[in-house]
């Protein structure tokens, strides 16, 4: 049984809106008052970490001393300069105290809270939300006819219950305690001429999904919160629980860039990726365990995301094949790299042991089945492609080197390189003197990331000539 949401319009009075800062992890969700002082937004460190860990804090003078389980930082009025795990660097404006409370910009916190709680951490300063770990809650949707009426199935991957508003055209859902994530693109496009669209947009510590509609919209909520369906009011609940799907993010996060179309598969994209981007391990596949709390696969999403933004800061196109905490296998990563058509083929690792970058092409086993015109042996698909690999490693490395980052070129048998129909390459960053923290420095990964896009932007012309027709 489902239950229906009853829609109204929320009036906003003239009340200024406070601003505040959501904080979400796998602890507790919960947000926090940002304060302003001399033009920049602060927000009190120690109420950021009282609900996920043992956490105290003793003011001396101007010296004010944070621990936080067995992790301690040293802070000074009105001073950039802190230490936290015995390493100095400095926050973005001065640390602030306001009758003991200790005041931090919120523009450091992306530098300053990876080093306090060794884990990765997510912050978006303009929509001032912040996630701690992979705690983000994907969705899908699509449209499908039941009786000729259209309904936008709605499929999360975690019990959701937004705010529900309406004006003419459209339905909003706002959601301001869960940590509901934009999907592949900020605006999904539908094959319905009554549900045409559905775009999602983040602001002061809260994410919104806005359905557009020709015809007045209704949401029903599937009993276990996870479901949401909209469709015009005289499609009835009982015909919106027919064959509701489950929650697919975990399957295939690739298609999920594009948008759904009516069957609920990806419309032709316009796009022709230049790159792809394969994040390594996710979802049930943890990877290697580069800290007690922080895994590898949290580590190479991180990374690939911000690859991408540097590729696409050089006009390459880039599929991002793992977007999310999902798990795919070695032969789905290399179908989907392949069915893309794209230049190259990049896979990200990382390692708490060496130091600087490895970069890896692959080792590919004796013939052990024949090719037959287009169709290739699987084991050695990337046979043929190797030189071209090569040169794409060649390129990499030198920019890397020109950036004092020690790299190291390696041939191994590492899969699903084998199986690659292009220029095939694997990532591994190591961080520099054995400073585990570094691979949750945004610096630092953006400083690889430069080098490796800089490295494939140089030979774009030929990775672009050789590319599968």
């Amino acid at each position: 049984m489902v239950a229906l949401a009853l829609l109204s319009v929320f009036f906003v009075s003239g009340t200024p809106e406070e601003r505040r800062i959501s904080i979400y992890s796998n602890v507790a969700n919960y947000s926090l008052t940002v304060v302003t002082r001399n033009g920049t937004d602060y927000v009190g460190l120690l109420e950021i970490l009282e609900p996920l860990g043992s956490v105290s804090a003793k003011t001396s003078k101007n010296q004010w001393r944070l621990q936080y389980n067995d992790v301690e930082g040293d802070f000074a009025k009105g001073k950039t300069r802190v230490r936290v795990r015995n390493s100095d660097f400095d926050l973005s404006a001065p640390f602030l105290l306001d009758g003991g409370r200790g005041l931090v910009p919120l523009s450091s916190l992306s530098l300053l809270l990876p080093r306090i709680l060794g884990g990765p951490v997510n912050f978006n300063p303009l929509t001032r939300r912040l996630f701690i770990g992979n705690v983000g809650i994907h969705f899908t949707a699509q449209v499908v006819k039941i009786n000729n009426s259209p309904l936008l199935i709605m499929n999360f991957t975690a019990p959701v219950n937004p705010v529900i508003s309406t004006e003419p055209g459209k339905l909003h859902m706002l959601f301001t305690h869960e940590p509901v994530v934009m999907p592949g693109s900020q605006v999904l496009t539908f094959d319905s001429s009554v549900i045409p669209s559905a775009s999602f947009q983040e602001s002061n510590g809260a994410a919104e999904v806005i359905v557009s509609g020709t015809v007045p919209l209704m949401a029903s909520f599937g009993k276990d919160g996870r479901t949401i369906t909209i469709a015009p009011p005289q499609t009835t609940a009982a015909k919106a629980a027919v064959n509701t799907p489950s929650p697919a993010a975990s399957s295939s996060p690739a298609p999920a860039a594009q948008p759904a179309s009516a069957s609920g598969a990806p419309s032709p994209s316009p796009v022709q990726y230049f790159a792809v981007i394969d994040a390594s391990h996710g979802g049930e596949e943890r990877g290697a365990a580069l800290t007690d709390i922080l895994e590898e696969k949290d580590v190479t999403l991180a990374i690939a995301r911000r690859l991408r933004d540097a590729l696409e800061a050089r006009n390459l196109p880039t599929l991002l094949l793992r977007d999310a905490d999902t798990t795919l296998t070695l032969d789905q990563r290399a179908s989907a790299a392949n069915a893309s058509g794209a230049a190259i083929y990049i896979c990200v690792h990382a390692a708490s042991q060496s130091t600087g970058v490895r970069l890896y092409t692959a080792l590919t086993p004796p013939l052990s089945g024949a090719n037959h015109g287009p169709f290739l042996d699987w084991e050695t698909a990337q046979a043929s492609f190797q030189p071209l690999s090569e040169a794409a490693v060649t390129s990499i490395s030198a920019e890397l080197r020109s950036k004092q980052i020690q790299v190291r070129n390696l041939i191994a048998p590492l899969r699903p390189l084998n199986n690659i129909t292009t220029a095939a390459l694997a990532l591994e960053v190591s961080p520099f003197a054995n400073d585990v923290v570094q691979l949750t420095d945004p610096a630092f990964q953006q400083l690889i990331s430069a080098a490796v896009a800089a490295g494939v932007s140089d030979i774009r012309d030929k990775l672009q000539s050789a590319r599968p027709k």
